[in-house]
């Protein structure tokens, strides 16, 4: 069986984009937060937005370093994890700010630990010795 890869400029391509997009996504939702929910969401889903905005922004950012570090494992295990984290965690606040169940909260430590976990990825990717690979 053949087996069929991706050469690392086409993986690099794709999570360049994932950043993009992520960093093109924090910001429309906190527009969309600031300026369409001001109105409707009282102080406290306010906040939880908020939160979900700020995180979601930092974590695009991650992303683009993840993406700057090539194809090492380490690099692609961050680059994995601040996306998981940015939907488990981000995603989670947005839609309890929105009315969501509360049980739709059992998600956000989730996101959190996978930012923890591509933070480390992210600092085994820097180092010079872990590359991962």
């Amino acid at each position: 069986m053949l087996r069929q890869t991706v050469h690392p400029p086409v993986r690099r391509r794709g999570a360049g984009l994932l950043a993009g997009l992520a960093g093109a996504s924090a910001v429309l939702l906190g527009a969309f937060g600031a300026h369409a929910l001001r109105g409707t969401l009282d102080p406290a889903h306010r906040e939880l937005w908020h939160t979900a905005v700020e995180y979601h922004a930092w974590h695009a950012l991650a992303l683009v370093a993840a993406t700057g570090l090539g194809s090492g494992r380490a690099g692609r295990c961050a680059t994995a994890a601040f996306a998981l984290g940015i939907v488990l965690f981000a995603g989670s606040l947005y839609a309890l700010a929105l009315g969501a169940p509360r049980w739709v909260g059992i998600v956000t430590p989730f996101g959190g630990v996978a930012f923890v976990a591509g933070w480390i990825a992210l600092g085994l990717a820097l180092h010079p010795r872990g590359d991962g690979r």
